[in-house]
């Protein structure tokens, strides 16, 4: 038994709160988990965590070895940080984490450029569709959308998010363009949600922000399918512009209701305090930064 791996494996089930949650952060299969929990608690010859089929506790002598075992591998990753700070050279493995649909359509893409340019740096890339703790989870990098509270973290604005109304120009030839959002009940509108036939779509109209029920003739929970609904001249869409960024370049769409539009939402790269002095973490950090409004073409 590796026993500094197996150390990693219980900290991590008890940070997590169940077994199978460890075994997807750490990369390893329930069995896995299971297999090395257990040979460590053979090794200190107790146990360490009482395990019902709905339920995972630390017993005493668990919280007392995690919070040791915690200090000594953060003690590690901290010598480990220092030795590659000091070496200058982006190297090891990257936890980066954004918001599903931002990071599978944009994200996701970028990620081979800078792994070619970066030979010795790994990736993981997790997409979760909340607000995560880079600390207790151990990430680098995130990609976070929306205001932000004073966390003590890094933050680097990337980017505005802007919520765009738009549709193919022949099906606005057919049934017209919106002059204001109160004409929208008269339009055939692809809307995003979970309750069939309920949707709500904001804007500002001066100085005030205004959301209005909104008559759908198509509910999806899934962006991607409403675009693609727009592009085949179902109706019009309200999405992120990031998302149409290509389709409105090319004219496939066309944006409406301009002077409506709400306000940009930022979008942010967060990072903790210590970790951007890793080069890895600085070198993804930059380039970000630097191909996040012109991204490269695939290689």
């Amino acid at each position: 038994m590796d026993k500094f791996a197996a150390m990693r494996v219980f900290v991590r089930i008890a940070d997590a709160g169940n077994l199978s949650a460890a075994g997807r952060q750490l990369g390893l299969s329930l069995t896995s988990v299971s297999r090395q929990l257990i040979a460590l608690e053979e090794a200190l010859g107790t146990t360490l965590v009482e395990r019902t089929t709905r339920h995972l506790s630390l017993t005493e002598s668990g919280l007392l070895y995690y919070e040791r075992a915690k200090q000594i591998l953060e003690e590690v990753a901290e010598a480990e940080r220092g030795l590659t700070t000091q070496m200058g050279v982006a190297s090891g493995r990257l936890h980066v984490s954004a918001p599903s649909l931002l990071g599978r359509l944009r994200l996701a893409p970028m990620l081979p450029g800078f792994l070619a340019e970066q030979t010795r740096v790994s990736i993981d890339l997790t997409l979760v569709d909340r607000p995560v703790h880079l600390a207790e989870e151990g990430i680098d990098v995130a990609l976070r959308i929306g205001p932000l509270e004073d966390s003590g973290l890094i933050v680097r604005k990337l980017d505005d998010i802007q919520l765009v109304v738009c549709a193919t120009p022949d099906y606005l030839r057919r049934r017209g363009e919106p002059a204001t959002p109160d004409d929208l009940v008269e339009q055939d509108c692809l809307t995003f949600g979970d309750v069939p036939g309920v949707a709500e779509w904001s804007f500002q109209d001066g100085a005030v922000r205004k959301s209005l029920r909104i008559p759908t003739r198509l509910c999806a929970n899934d962006f991607d399918a409403l675009v693609s609904a727009a592009l085949a001249g179902a109706g019009l869409v309200q999405v992120p512009s990031w998302q149409v960024a290509h389709c409105l370049a090319d004219g496939r769409l066309r944006i409406v209701l301009k002077a409506y539009q709400r306000p940009p939402t930022p979008l942010s790269i967060l990072t903790l305090r210590n970790r951007l002095l890793l080069p890895k973490v600085r070198a993804f950090v930059d380039f970000l930064q630097q191909h996040w409004m012109h991204p490269r073409p695939p290689l």
